[in-house]
């Protein structure tokens, strides 16, 4: 202190920093926290999601709540020598594997009946069996239309464990399986009329996936619902079985 400052200004200093004292030992001081840019939290993120920077005007509002993840279309690889068309094996089929004709193509040219051949497991004698087109189609179609949400994109256990046909030659019950060969010959379209589809392996549906870009992992419930879905939107591309 300067020995030379007048005593009424030595005195009032000295008041001050009593003053200053007792305030500071009654109110204890907060301390702020640091200041982080509200962009500088949310560059994590940001950087993960590629939205880009942001200022601190848009930072409250960069994340939408109601974000929904795109399902990709899975790839498919041939092996050397395969193709994706074959010889059509039935006249309701086209020439693109797991493909069938829409209901407008079948009936502009005559196709009213899908035939099949089955095994009874009991005599163990095979013969060839006949849907009607349109009844089928649309007993599952209103079935689907009635049970789709219920489904929950899972194989009702009426798909899972299908109610097989009674033998017309020995007469026993629910033992009449459908014929199913290799997976390009396989008749989609009459095991899904007759929703015996479920007779198929997991193999034989996961093939069919792969060649009608669905995809083909995941327990057989959710391969066997897709597989429905697909045919029925085949046959009926503006009905209500998107998947």
């Amino acid at each position: 202190m300067d020995i030379s400052m007048p005593f009424n200004d030595i005195r009032d200093e000295h008041l001050t920093l009593q003053l200053s004292t007792a305030c500071s030992s009654t109110r204890p001081t907060q301390q702020s926290p640091p200041l982080v840019s509200s962009s500088s939290q949310f560059e994590p993120i940001i950087n993960l999601l590629g939205v880009g920077p942001l200022n601190s005007h848009t930072a409250s509002v960069a994340l939408p709540c109601n974000m929904t993840r795109t399902r990709r279309t899975p790839t498919q690889i041939l092996r050397e020598g395969q193709t994706e068309d074959i010889p059509a094996p039935y006249p309701w089929a086209t020439t693109r594997r797991a493909h069938v004709y829409s209901l407008h193509h079948l009936f502009s040219n005559g196709i009213n009946k899908i035939r099949g051949m089955v095994q009874c497991k009991k005599c163990d004698q095979k013969y060839e069996i006949e849907y009607d087109l349109e009844q089928k189609f649309g007993q599952l179609a209103t079935y689907v239309y009635q049970n789709k949400s219920a489904m929950r994109d899972r194989a009702p256990d009426v798909w899972m464990n299908p109610i097989l046909p009674d033998c017309k030659l020995c007469g026993q019950t629910t033992c009449v399986k459908p014929v199913i060969g290799k997976k390009r010959s396989i008749n989609w379209l009459f095991l899904c009329l007759g929703q015996l589809i479920g007779c198929c392996k997991l193999n034989d549906l996961k093939y069919f996936c792969k060649h009608t870009k669905n995809h083909r992992t995941g327990a057989k419930d959710r391969v066997l619902y897709l597989t429905y879905m697909e045919l029925l939107k085949q046959l009926d591309p503006n009905g209500p079985f998107d998947i």
